[in-house]
């Protein structure tokens, strides 16, 4: 299940609240850090595309096996996909894998990361929730997928515990990694075909496919209950454990880095947004693994990780009822907070968010919601456009949102209807949401975040080489307009870009790319009009 979060506090004080029952948890930064003013945010040099992400499934790609068309011209929408990987799909038997097709549900692992790669799209592999046959030795009546990662008596706090989770995490990274140097006698798969005449499972070394993964998915799960839920103290174990077999000690067939020293294991996404939480992991980190010859902590993670959902939540009540601009809501204080923990705790580690969005379903606690003229699919595709913005202007180096495909559009559980595509007549439709991605990828992807010009209306700059493209909106929620004057120096026109909702779009009809035209400037200058919606603006 999905968590939304709380609004991080003006003290940095941060409260988890959850989609079955909600429960908070108190934590705070111990030196409180000012949020980053907009307008000197400083440049960030992960390129935009790598903010367009998505979260989905095999599914998103697959029809029996093999690629389908219309799916994967949905999946281009994006710079990068989070795919939730259910561990039982690679080991549906303990210590027998399978990835091309999987013993369990068939799946065909390398052609979805083989496309991927071809299309240039980064995958996060989450490999999350536990098999049936770590599952089953819990009590009867308390086993769930969601239990904590490790048979059912063990010591939490001790890698050892892991140890399985850290050998899938190890044939992963052999087969998908770009190592091609992994002893052939340490990788294994089940090359038993499930059925006659069925594919027959081959070992395969180095593919290259992979470039991160992620060791399963909010296991800060307050509302699961001591069965599931992990302190700091315990996931940092099991990480290590997942990241490199407890620096060797776990096995030579343990742990990712021990497959592919390169591949980035990524913390799976906190669902609390408690910075405290991964401070503690550092802490047993350095008591637990030590320090490397430069005085820093050996960690046993690449990338700090976390998840939001912009809503009004409301501490007293422990409810939410609506979503909110990202702006208008904590989204920039928690990401300042986690990067500034990063630089004071991490050396800087790269910072990721990666589950954040809104519901359309109008009884949603989380939705987004008609603004003016603009029907609620629109105040979706406007708001996670400019979430991008936010979390890149925030220091953050990549951004997924939740998810491809509603849960139920029809229910009006958080969350179950975020999704980015929808089927008409059994045909994958992008939303709006997904052809603003579409095409901002399009125009834009290899951009970089530049500088801030102007918070009200927001201005944002980017570049690439000698191009310069401006993005222009205001930042409320009430379907406000602003006039703006933008100096292009001595440019005499400029390409001004808006967006193509596509709201009403067939497969046949949907946007391939901006509206565009040109136009002049008055001694540089370009008065504007700036809607909710972004608009694009390169100089001639």
């Amino acid at each position: 299940m999905k968590i939304s979060l709380l609004p991080v506090l003006i003290t940095f004080l941060f409260i988890s609240s959850c989609s079955k029952g909600q429960k908070s948890a108190d934590a705070s930064v111990e030196e409180p850090v000012a949020p980053v003013n907009d307008v000197l945010a400083p440049a960030n040099d992960s390129p935009l595309k790598n903010h367009l992400g998505i979260n989905g499934f095999e599914w998103d790609f697959l029809n029996n096996g093999v690629i389908n068309p219309a799916k994967m011209e949905n999946i281009r929408s994006f710079g990068v996909f989070r795919h939730y990987l259910d561990w039982v799909r690679l080991e549906a038997t303990e210590g027998s894998y399978t990835f091309n097709p999987t013993n369990s549900g068939g799946w065909n692992y390398d052609v979805i990361y083989a496309q991927c790669k071809a299309d240039g799209i980064d995958v996060l592999s989450c490999i999350k929730v536990a098999p049936p046959w770590i599952i089953d030795t819990y009590p009867v009546g308390s086993r769930d997928a969601d239990n904590v990662p490790a048979p059912y008596g063990l010591s939490r706090t001790d890698p050892a515990s892991y140890v399985a989770q850290a050998r899938v995490g190890f044939q992963f990274a052999a087969r998908y990694g770009g190592n091609t140097s992994v002893d052939p006698a340490l990788v294994k798969v089940n090359s038993t075909p499930r059925w006659t005449n069925d594919p027959v499972n081959t070992v395969k070394i180095g593919l290259g496919y992979i470039k991160y993964v992620e060791c399963d998915n909010e296991r800060d799960k307050t509302w699961k209950g001591p069965l599931a839920e992990q302190n700091p103290e315990e996931y940092a174990a099991n990480m290590s454990a997942f990241y490199d077999g407890h620096m060797g000690k776990l096995g030579k067939n343990a742990g990712v880095k021990s497959a592919d020293p390169n591949m980035q294991v990524v913390m799976g996404g906190l669902s609390s947004g408690d910075v405290n939480y991964v401070i503690r992991m550092i802490e047993w980190c350095k008591k637990n693994r030590g320090v490397k010859a430069d005085g820093s902590v050996n960690l046993c993670f690449d990338i700090i990780n976390y998840h939001l959902y912009s809503n009004d939540f409301n501490p007293s009540t422990g409810t939410s009822t609506i979503g909110q601009a990202p702006e208008l809501s904590k989204s920039a204080a928690l990401a300042d907070a986690f990067v500034a923990m990063s630089k004071k705790y991490a050396n800087g580690m790269d910072v990721w968010i990666t589950e954040a969005g809104y519901d359309v379903n109008q009884k949603s606690p989380t939705r987004a919601y008609p603004i003016d003229k603009k029907s609620a699919l629109i105040t979706q595709a406007d708001w996670m456009l400019r979430s991008t913005f936010l979390y890149i202007r925030h220091g953050l180096k990549r951004s997924f949102f939740y998810m491809l495909d509603d849960v139920n559009i029809n229910d009006p559980t958080q969350y179950s209807s975020s999704g980015f595509v929808t089927e008409t007549s059994g045909k994958p439709l992008r939303r709006p949401v997904a052809n603003y991605f579409y095409e901002t990828k399009k125009l834009m992807g290899d951009f970089h975040f530049v500088k801030t010009i102007s918070s009200d209306p927001m201005v944002d700059v980017y570049s690439l080489g000698s191009r310069t493209i401006y993005v222009l909106f205001v930042p409320s929620d009430k379907g406000t307009t602003k006039s703006y004057q933008l100096d292009l120096g001595n440019a005499t026109s400029a390409k001004v870009y808006t967006l193509v909702s596509g709201e009403n779009a067939t497969a046949e009809t949907m946007p391939k790319e901006m509206a565009v035209q040109t136009m002049q400037t008055v001694n540089g200058k370009l008065t504007m009009t700036v809607s909710e919606t972004p608009v694009f603006v390169e100089k001639n």
